[in-house]
Protein backbone atom coordinates (compact mmCIF):
# COMPACT_ATOMS: atom_id res chain seq x y z
CA UNK A 1 0.00 0.00 0.00
CA UNK A 2 1.31 3.63 -0.67
CA UNK A 3 1.22 5.29 2.58
CA UNK A 4 2.45 8.68 1.02
CA UNK A 5 -0.76 8.43 -1.14
CA UNK A 6 -3.34 7.76 1.69
CA UNK A 7 -1.62 10.60 3.95
CA UNK A 8 -2.23 12.54 1.14
CA UNK A 9 -5.99 12.04 1.16
CA UNK A 10 -6.24 12.36 5.00
CA UNK A 11 -4.95 15.78 5.30
CA UNK A 12 -6.86 17.16 2.06
CA UNK A 13 -8.04 20.17 2.80
CA UNK A 14 -11.02 21.30 0.86
CA UNK A 15 -11.30 24.32 -1.58
CA UNK A 16 -11.63 27.51 0.47
CA UNK A 17 -15.12 28.91 0.14
CA UNK A 18 -15.06 32.44 -1.41
CA UNK A 19 -16.79 33.94 1.92
CA UNK A 20 -18.20 36.98 -0.43
CA UNK A 21 -20.26 34.27 -2.55
CA UNK A 22 -23.71 35.48 -1.47
CA UNK A 23 -23.04 38.91 -1.89
CA UNK A 24 -20.86 38.70 -5.36
CA UNK A 25 -24.09 36.58 -6.31
CA UNK A 26 -26.64 39.35 -6.02
CA UNK A 27 -27.75 41.42 -9.14
CA UNK A 28 -26.29 44.32 -9.17
CA UNK A 29 -29.17 46.50 -7.82
CA UNK A 30 -29.44 44.53 -4.48
CA UNK A 31 -25.45 45.09 -4.12
CA UNK A 32 -26.39 48.49 -4.42
CA UNK A 33 -29.02 48.92 -1.95
CA UNK A 34 -27.06 46.67 0.57
CA UNK A 35 -24.08 49.29 0.16
CA UNK A 36 -26.37 52.16 0.48
CA UNK A 37 -27.77 50.93 3.99
CA UNK A 38 -24.57 49.95 5.51
CA UNK A 39 -23.53 53.53 4.60
CA UNK A 40 -26.27 54.71 6.36
CA UNK A 41 -26.04 52.14 9.63
CA UNK A 42 -23.07 53.58 9.94
CA UNK A 43 -23.55 56.61 11.48
CA UNK A 44 -26.37 54.69 14.04
CA UNK A 45 -22.98 52.59 15.10
CA UNK A 46 -20.70 55.09 15.76
CA UNK A 47 -23.24 56.71 17.67
CA UNK A 48 -22.92 54.00 20.86
CA UNK A 49 -19.25 53.72 19.99
CA UNK A 50 -19.16 57.80 20.94
CA UNK A 51 -20.96 56.89 24.22
CA UNK A 52 -17.39 56.15 26.57
CA UNK A 53 -16.61 59.64 27.51
CA UNK A 54 -12.93 58.89 26.56
CA UNK A 55 -13.80 58.40 23.12
CA UNK A 56 -12.94 61.25 20.94
CA UNK A 57 -14.81 61.45 18.31
CA UNK A 58 -13.77 63.17 14.59
CA UNK A 59 -15.91 64.68 12.08
CA UNK A 60 -16.14 64.35 8.51
CA UNK A 61 -14.73 68.30 8.33
CA UNK A 62 -11.66 66.86 10.03
CA UNK A 63 -11.80 64.34 7.22
CA UNK A 64 -11.87 66.07 5.01
CA UNK A 65 -8.94 68.20 6.43
CA UNK A 66 -6.68 65.46 6.22
CA UNK A 67 -7.80 63.86 2.73
CA UNK A 68 -6.85 67.39 1.23
CA UNK A 69 -4.06 67.30 3.55
CA UNK A 70 -4.87 70.79 5.28
CA UNK A 71 -3.64 71.94 8.56
CA UNK A 72 -5.87 71.85 11.35
CA UNK A 73 -5.94 72.80 15.21
CA UNK A 74 -7.84 70.52 17.49
CA UNK A 75 -7.38 70.18 21.03
CA UNK A 76 -10.19 68.06 22.87
CA UNK A 77 -10.82 69.71 26.22
CA UNK A 78 -13.02 68.20 29.15
CA UNK A 79 -16.73 69.34 29.87
CA UNK A 80 -15.30 70.01 32.71
CA UNK A 81 -12.71 72.41 31.70
CA UNK A 82 -15.27 74.32 29.58
CA UNK A 83 -15.69 77.63 31.59
CA UNK A 84 -19.83 77.82 31.89
CA UNK A 85 -20.12 81.45 30.52
CA UNK A 86 -19.28 79.59 27.28
CA UNK A 87 -21.72 76.93 27.52
CA UNK A 88 -24.49 79.58 28.49
CA UNK A 89 -23.67 81.72 25.42
CA UNK A 90 -23.89 78.89 22.74
CA UNK A 91 -26.88 77.37 24.28
CA UNK A 92 -28.81 80.98 24.66
CA UNK A 93 -27.53 81.74 21.14
CA UNK A 94 -27.39 78.40 19.16
CA UNK A 95 -30.73 76.75 21.34
CA UNK A 96 -31.99 77.86 24.15
CA UNK A 97 -34.33 74.68 24.57
CA UNK A 98 -31.16 72.21 24.54
CA UNK A 99 -32.31 71.02 28.02
CA UNK A 100 -36.12 70.38 27.29
CA UNK A 101 -36.45 68.87 24.03
CA UNK A 102 -35.25 65.19 22.83
CA UNK A 103 -32.78 65.85 19.81
CA UNK A 104 -35.59 67.90 17.49
CA UNK A 105 -37.17 71.52 18.77
CA UNK A 106 -40.62 70.04 16.80
CA UNK A 107 -42.25 73.45 17.78
CA UNK A 108 -39.17 75.18 15.95
CA UNK A 109 -39.32 72.85 13.12
CA UNK A 110 -43.15 73.53 12.07
CA UNK A 111 -42.45 76.89 12.32
CA UNK A 112 -39.56 76.61 9.91
CA UNK A 113 -42.00 74.68 7.57
CA UNK A 114 -44.49 77.01 7.52
CA UNK A 115 -41.79 79.95 6.38
CA UNK A 116 -40.52 77.81 3.92
CA UNK A 117 -43.76 76.74 2.44
CA UNK A 118 -44.84 80.58 2.44
CA UNK A 119 -41.48 81.48 0.71
CA UNK A 120 -40.26 83.72 4.00
CA UNK A 121 -37.79 81.09 5.66
CA UNK A 122 -35.71 82.85 7.96
CA UNK A 123 -34.42 80.89 10.63
CA UNK A 124 -32.11 77.69 10.76
CA UNK A 125 -34.19 75.74 12.86
CA UNK A 126 -31.52 73.57 13.80
CA UNK A 127 -31.28 72.41 17.55
CA UNK A 128 -27.37 71.40 19.14
CA UNK A 129 -28.13 67.88 18.39
CA UNK A 130 -28.96 68.73 14.79
CA UNK A 131 -25.66 70.60 14.44
CA UNK A 132 -24.07 67.80 15.78
CA UNK A 133 -25.06 65.20 13.68
CA UNK A 134 -24.56 67.18 10.37
CA UNK A 135 -20.58 68.17 11.58
CA UNK A 136 -20.04 64.50 12.67
CA UNK A 137 -21.68 62.24 10.09
CA UNK A 138 -23.11 64.76 7.57
CA UNK A 139 -21.91 67.59 5.76
CA UNK A 140 -22.08 71.61 4.73
CA UNK A 141 -24.83 72.95 3.29
CA UNK A 142 -28.67 73.35 3.19
CA UNK A 143 -30.45 70.04 1.65
CA UNK A 144 -33.07 68.52 2.40
CA UNK A 145 -31.94 65.25 1.94
CA UNK A 146 -28.87 66.20 4.83
CA UNK A 147 -31.97 67.71 6.88
CA UNK A 148 -33.75 64.29 6.88
CA UNK A 149 -30.56 62.30 7.38
CA UNK A 150 -30.13 64.38 9.89
CA UNK A 151 -33.47 64.74 12.15
CA UNK A 152 -33.11 60.62 13.13
CA UNK A 153 -29.48 60.97 14.16
CA UNK A 154 -30.65 63.73 16.25
CA UNK A 155 -33.18 62.40 17.90
CA UNK A 156 -31.04 58.87 18.40
CA UNK A 157 -28.22 60.38 19.34
CA UNK A 158 -29.83 62.41 22.11
CA UNK A 159 -31.19 58.93 23.37
CA UNK A 160 -28.12 57.33 23.67
CA UNK A 161 -25.68 60.25 25.20
CA UNK A 162 -26.28 62.36 28.12
CA UNK A 163 -26.84 65.65 27.53
CA UNK A 164 -23.25 66.56 29.22
CA UNK A 165 -21.83 63.64 26.91
CA UNK A 166 -23.54 65.47 23.71
CA UNK A 167 -22.15 69.36 24.57
CA UNK A 168 -19.19 68.10 25.53
CA UNK A 169 -19.17 66.51 22.06
CA UNK A 170 -20.49 69.27 20.10
CA UNK A 171 -18.27 72.19 21.60
CA UNK A 172 -15.35 69.61 20.92
CA UNK A 173 -16.07 69.59 17.19
CA UNK A 174 -17.11 72.99 16.05
CA UNK A 175 -15.48 74.58 13.45
CA UNK A 176 -14.38 78.18 14.80
CA UNK A 177 -12.47 79.28 11.57
CA UNK A 178 -10.36 77.66 8.57
CA UNK A 179 -8.83 74.35 10.22
CA UNK A 180 -9.73 75.22 14.08
CA UNK A 181 -12.02 73.02 15.70
CA UNK A 182 -12.94 72.83 19.39
CA UNK A 183 -13.29 75.55 22.00
CA UNK A 184 -10.17 74.59 23.52
CA UNK A 185 -8.29 75.39 19.99
CA UNK A 186 -10.42 78.62 19.51
CA UNK A 187 -10.27 80.35 22.79
CA UNK A 188 -6.61 79.27 21.92
CA UNK A 189 -6.04 80.94 18.78
CA UNK A 190 -8.72 84.23 19.39
CA UNK A 191 -8.08 85.20 22.59
CA UNK A 192 -4.28 83.18 24.11
CA UNK A 193 -6.44 81.88 27.14
CA UNK A 194 -7.84 77.86 27.87
CA UNK A 195 -11.51 77.52 27.30
CA UNK A 196 -11.40 77.46 31.12
CA UNK A 197 -10.66 80.93 31.44
CA UNK A 198 -12.34 82.45 28.99
CA UNK A 199 -14.49 85.62 29.88
CA UNK A 200 -18.04 86.50 29.42
CA UNK A 201 -17.34 89.19 26.52
CA UNK A 202 -15.36 86.40 24.51
CA UNK A 203 -17.48 83.35 25.77
CA UNK A 204 -19.98 86.04 23.71
CA UNK A 205 -18.09 86.93 20.91
CA UNK A 206 -17.38 82.81 19.87
CA UNK A 207 -20.30 81.70 20.25
CA UNK A 208 -21.76 84.33 18.09
CA UNK A 209 -19.18 83.61 15.45
CA UNK A 210 -20.47 79.89 15.51
CA UNK A 211 -23.28 80.21 12.53
CA UNK A 212 -20.24 81.36 10.41
CA UNK A 213 -16.55 81.44 11.22
CA UNK A 214 -15.32 82.15 8.49
CA UNK A 215 -16.75 85.11 8.08
CA UNK A 216 -17.12 86.19 11.65
CA UNK A 217 -13.89 86.59 13.45
CA UNK A 218 -14.37 86.27 17.21
CA UNK A 219 -11.21 88.89 18.27
CA UNK A 220 -11.87 90.99 15.59
CA UNK A 221 -15.26 91.50 15.39
CA UNK A 222 -17.27 94.11 13.61
CA UNK A 223 -19.90 96.59 14.84
CA UNK A 224 -22.90 94.09 14.05
CA UNK A 225 -20.85 91.37 15.75
CA UNK A 226 -20.10 92.97 18.72
CA UNK A 227 -23.36 94.49 18.93
CA UNK A 228 -25.04 90.98 18.73
CA UNK A 229 -22.23 89.84 21.30
CA UNK A 230 -23.27 92.13 23.47
CA UNK A 231 -27.15 90.96 23.31
CA UNK A 232 -25.83 87.15 23.95
CA UNK A 233 -23.64 88.53 26.64
CA UNK A 234 -26.68 89.71 28.65
CA UNK A 235 -28.82 87.04 28.19
CA UNK A 236 -26.04 84.86 29.38
CA UNK A 237 -26.44 86.63 32.72
CA UNK A 238 -29.70 84.96 33.26
CA UNK A 239 -29.30 81.66 32.32
CA UNK A 240 -28.49 79.53 34.62
CA UNK A 241 -32.25 77.91 34.20
CA UNK A 242 -31.23 76.71 30.34
CA UNK A 243 -27.97 74.80 31.90
CA UNK A 244 -29.69 72.94 35.00
CA UNK A 245 -29.30 69.64 33.18
CA UNK A 246 -25.73 69.68 32.43
CA UNK A 247 -24.14 70.97 36.31
CA UNK A 248 -26.78 68.61 38.44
Amino acid sequence: MDLSTENEEEVAVPPRRDRLAWFKGRPIWQRAALVVAAFLALPYLLIFLYWPFFVRPVSTLMLRDAVLLRGADRQWVSFDNIAPVLVKSVLVSEDGQFCFHGGVDWGEMRMLLEDTLRGQATRGGSTIPMQTSKNLFLWNGRSFVRKTLELPLAVTSSVVWSKRRMMEIYLNIAEWGPGIFGIEAAARHYFKVPASKLSSRQAALLAVSLPNPFDRVASKPGRGLRQLASLIERRARNADDYIKCLYD
